[in-house]
């Protein structure tokens, strides 16, 4: 008998530091790197732009509140399709279920890139290889998981780990300079008072909640966890903890140590306050810190997404191949699809696209996701529940409101991308109610 290959069989191998290290792993990235200047320039007020910070990390706890009462009480590797295939039915688990993954195929693409780029900006050979260069980063890290859990594990610990010293030794470095040091003799355009609106408000806080996005990680591996029922919680609640003093350390070091008009023109606020601190080094280390924000960010992606097919597969929601897991425990054939169509985006440019529309399919996701909390407490009361979300129903409804408020906002700006959106609504619910018929159809049929 092959024992190198288990069907359905996740192996129960991680704990509490690897589920707050892929959260933390997958929130922090490149996207911290560029965002504070975005923001500074989208809502022109140092106070609102920290208020906007805590905000979105005030948004994740109420998120996790509610994440971590349905994906504890039903441990599954799968991510957010799990709970609301359980609470929603297979439509809304379908369309759950690809979002994410099809979310998750487009970040493997632009985070090889952005590895390949940021190491083109030190090595001239790199940059005329782009995206073949990306390709061997994005092969590189799918090799280390197909390897095993453990391995993709460690190096989930470890980059995180780093990640995280090297962002608060930019904060140490740009609160140790002199007030307004790092912007040196920058010339800005004189700073515009523009007027703050609700739509203003509202844009910038969809821009911080997507730096915030992947705060969710360790709900993809609570199949894989020792002790889901505290390691799930505590996961969600310490990683979030963790990520918000980190951001809001970050914007405070930038905004002293950087003039606001200069913040507000910079693309990469981080590497004026190293340049300005190391002289000629300054772009060789913000290049390297890049790359490793970059790959870490993208070791997280490749470990979770494959979990979304397997989840789906268990419920005969995709082809049962996706529940093929190795001797190492990592499913092979869903990691293989998932970097295998991963490629073509990376050549293509067409990843852009994709996430373009993720930002609107993901708030929806969102909705869906606290929706099936409701369902849930509705329909499976009796439910064993290791945690219970606080403030019930109040806190649970007003996440809801709030994703509600962002997805029409977001829809209002994109409308291309929230007409495609209704266009997957109404594919999947028709599959999802053919798939519960046939379901229903050979229980029914007897043996």
């Amino acid at each position: 008998m092959n024992t190198s290959v288990q069907t359905g069989q996740l192996q129960k191998r991680l704990g509490l530091p690897f589920a707050i290290a892929v959260c933390v792993g997958l929130v922090v990235g490149t996207g911290i790197m560029r965002a504070p200047g975005e923001i500074a320039n989208m809502v022109p007020d140092p106070t609102v732009v920290m208020l906007l910070w805590l905000a979105g990390g005030l948004y994740v706890i109420l998120m996790a509140n509610v994440a971590a009462e349905i994906s504890s009480a039903i441990p599954r590797s799968g991510g957010h399709y799990i709970p609301v295939h359980e609470g929603l039915g297979d439509s809304m688990g379908l369309l759950v279920g690809w979002t994410m993954w099809v979310v998750g195929v487009a970040a493997s693409a632009f985070l090889s890139l952005a590895a390949a780029e940021f190491l083109g900006t030190l090595v001239p050979w790199v940059a005329d290889h782009g995206p073949t260069v990306a390709v061997l980063f994005l092969l590189g890290v799918t090799a280390l998981n197909w390897a095993g859990v453990e391995e993709g594990r460690w190096a989930q610990i470890g980059s995180t780990g780093l990640k995280i010293a090297l962002l608060l030794a930019v904060v140490g470095v740009a609160l140790a300079m002199p007030a307004g040091k790092a912007a040196g003799e920058i010339e800005t355009a004189p700073l515009v008072a523009e007027p703050l609106t609700i739509l203003t408000v509202l844009a910038g806080l969809q821009f911080v909640v997507a730096v915030y996005d992947g705060w969710y990680a360790s709900i993809y591996f609570a199949g894989e966890d020792k002790d889901p029922g505290r390691n799930i919680p505590r996961s969600l609640f310490q990683s979030a903890i963790i990520v918000i003093l980190i951001y809001l350390a970050v914007n405070w070091a930038l905004i002293r140590a950087l003039d606001f008009a200069v913040l507000r023109a910079s693309t990469l606020p981080m590497a004026t306050v190293i340049e300005a601190a190391t002289g000629r080094w300054g772009s060789i280390i913000v290049a390297l810190v890049a790359v490793l924000m970059a790959l870490g960010t993208l070791n997280a992606v490749v470990m979770s997404n494959p979990r979304a097919l397997y989840g789906m597969a268990e419920d005969g929601l995709f082809l049962k191949s996706a529940l093929k897991v190795n001797r190492g425990g990592t499913p092979t054939f869903a990691l293989a699809l998932g970097t295998v169509l991963a490629i073509p985006l990376i050549y293509s440019g067409g990843y852009v696209f994709v996430f373009r529309l993720a930002g609107a399919m993901v708030l929806f996701g969102s909705c869906l996701f606290v929706l099936s909390y409701f369902a849930l407490r509705k329909h499976r009361p009796d439910l064993t529940r290791p945690y219970r979300a606080r403030g019930h129903p109040v806190l649970p409804a007003l996440v809801l409101l709030i994703n509600l408020a962002l997805l029409i906002s977001f829809v209002i700006a994109e409308p291309i991308s929230g007409a495609i959106m209704a266009g997957m609504i109404a594919i999947c619910i028709p599959v999802g109610f053919h798939l519960d018929r046939e379901k229903r159809r050979l229980t029914a049929t007897p043996v």
